[in-house]
């Protein structure tokens, strides 16, 4: 069942948004070539206690760390560990928090020094899908209707979406109904309402979108470069409003 949120709820949700935004923005601060990823997990945990909140993913089905960080051909739940970043990786950073009994949950790619003009676009063209997907979230739409236009955005500049990893309503528990498929048809699945909160979050690659799950993250079967972005959002009776609002 979706749920849907009251004026207070959403109210809470945004402020604990603005705090993961403020979060994210400093870890976006703190990549760089030479930097462990282990170093990016103590740098979240430490800014989240700083602002009194939880960290939604640590302990979540098991996951060790507060922060996702994936790089390259992982796609997401890529966990913190000695890894050193270099020079042409891009790593995608993913957080959710815990504020007041709501959670919201945000992710973003970066580069890792100078990249490839293929990682940059594929950087680029995931940006702009989320950005679409976003634009489609409005009272009376469908879920199909997000889920067609980053498919069919990602399709017209040459790469794919992962299928079977998807994005997600959001509130008092981390993933509540529906899943948000990257892929789909104009007018299916739920309508949109006023209310609802949830996560887009295309997951885009250069190659296949067949995936694994490895001891370290899920990655791309074929071993593909991919890129992540994330918005926790709110169905509002105009439109959407974009809860993890930094700009990416």
């Amino acid at each position: 069942m979706i749920t849907v949120k009251t004026k207070e709820e959403i109210e809470i949700m945004t402020q604990g948004g603005k705090i993961l935004a403020k979060i994210m923005e400093k870890l976006k601060e703190e990549v760089g070539v030479g930097i462990k990823t282990s170093k990016l997990n103590e740098t979240a945990k430490g800014l989240i206690l700083k602002y009194g909140v939880k960290a939604s993913f640590k302990g979540y089905e098991g996951f060790p760390a507060a922060l996702c960080t994936s790089i390259n051909e992982q796609i997401v739940h890529g966990i913190p560990s000695e890894r050193i970043l270099k020079t042409g990786d891009i790593i995608s950073l993913d957080l959710g928090i815990s504020y007041r009994g709501f959670h919201v949950d945000m992710a973003f790619t970066l580069p890792v020094g100078k990249i490839s003009k293929e990682a940059q676009k594929l950087i680029e063209i995931t940006k702009e899908a989320l950005k679409r997907g976003i634009e489609k979230a409005k009272p009376g739409n469908t879920f199909g209707d997000i889920s067609y236009a980053i498919q069919r955005y990602v399709k017209g500049e040459g790469f794919n979406v992962i299928r079977e990893l998807t994005g997600h309503g959001i509130g008092r528990d981390l993933h509540e109904d529906p899943q948000i498929l990257n892929y789909g048809k104009k007018g299916t699945g739920a309508k949109i309402k006023e209310g609802m909160t949830f996560c887009i979050e295309p997951m885009v690659t250069t190659g296949d979108w067949r995936i694994k799950e490895t001891d370290r993250a899920f990655e791309t079967k074929d071993g593909s470069l991919t890129a992540h972005f994330e918005h926790t959002i709110a169905i509002t009776k105009e439109g959407y409003q974009v809860l993890t609002g930094l700009k990416l």
